[in-house]
């Protein structure tokens, strides 16, 4: 009597589960986001050493190197040398942050419901959008003597330079996410008799908020991008000031340590944001 052997069929591939696949995804983003400030230091460091010269007449050779940056932000944070910068960082970031986020909360406090009432009536928009529009292209540099004039010097000015750059990319965001809610929305809210401000409060804004998440990523961004600026206006402490200080004892590589503070500031507000968004609207797409 034979027996017919009976094929194994071979095992199934073993599917990586989700958090495995979210983990390697990160992993992945790290290591691709490594080699372009590697590189970045490395010719920052080669042309600093033969002091090139690039475009727009930036000669290298003024530089400070890498290495000296570094010192001189572990002497801005923990004091290792006894000069005017030591242990300063704990002083200006918190200052500075809060000129930040006082300037752009103010922002944000207006140009979001002005924002959805521009974007969702058509008077509205008629009546503000002129104006709006003739301010925009005004620099920040050109309100700086009439803020001077007006307001005085100090924290007040720095707080109003930053709300007024923000507020323009905010409320832009805010009339592009509101007149793009789909019309069918609205007919339903009208349907289950939802009045006219429930309609903007629980349709059009949950509706617009990718939209608002984004003017308010670029609102963000302007205000430390303004804070330099911002804190020529007289106040005594923060990352700007520090910046103009060691401009005037031309201390370079303190100029480039404001700069990086600066930088990871804006990066670790604008990773706050978004993680306080993704709590609010967990089940709704957003920016990443």
């Amino acid at each position: 009597m034979t027996t017919t052997a009976v094929p194994v069929s071979a095992a199934a591939p073993t599917v990586p589960s989700e958090p495995v696949r979210r983990n390697r995804g990160r992993l992945r983003t790290v290591l691709l986001g490594l080699p372009v400030p590697l590189l970045f230091l490395l010719l920052w460091h080669v042309g600093r050493e033969n002091a090139w010269e690039l475009p727009f007449g930036i000669r290298m050779g003024f530089l400070p190197y890498p290495a000296d940056v570094a010192r001189g932000l572990a002497n801005y944070a923990i004091g290792t040398r006894d000069d005017a910068f030591s242990s300063l960082l704990w002083e200006d970031l918190p200052a500075s942050a809060l000129r930040v986020f006082s300037g752009f909360a103010l922002a944000t406090l207006v140009a979001v419901p002005l924002g959805v009432l521009m974007g969702r009536f058509s008077t509205v928009h008629a009546l503000f959008d002129p104006m709006i529009n003739l301010f925009r292209p005004i620099p920040a540099t050109a309100w700086v003597p009439l803020v001077a004039l007006l307001i005085g010097y100090g924290d007040q000015a720095s707080i109003f330079l930053i709300t007024l750059s923000a507020f323009f990319p905010i409320v832009l965001g805010t009339i592009s996410g509101a007149r793009q809610v789909p019309e069918r929305l609205l007919e339903a809210a009208r349907m289950l008799g939802t009045s006219g401000v429930g309609t903007l409060l629980r349709v059009v804004l949950p509706a617009a908020a990718p939209a608002i998440v984004n003017g308010m990523r670029v609102g963000l961004g302007l205000s430390w991008v303004i804070l330099v600026l911002s804190e020529t206006t007289g106040v005594p402490t923060g990352l700007g000031s520090t910046i103009f200080l060691a401009r005037d004892v031309v201390q370079t590589d303190q100029i480039v340590v404001g700069m990086i503070c600066i930088a990871v500031a804006g990066f670790l507000s604008d990773r706050l944001l978004m993680l306080v968004f993704r709590v609010l609207f967990r089940d709704r797409p957003l920016i990443k």
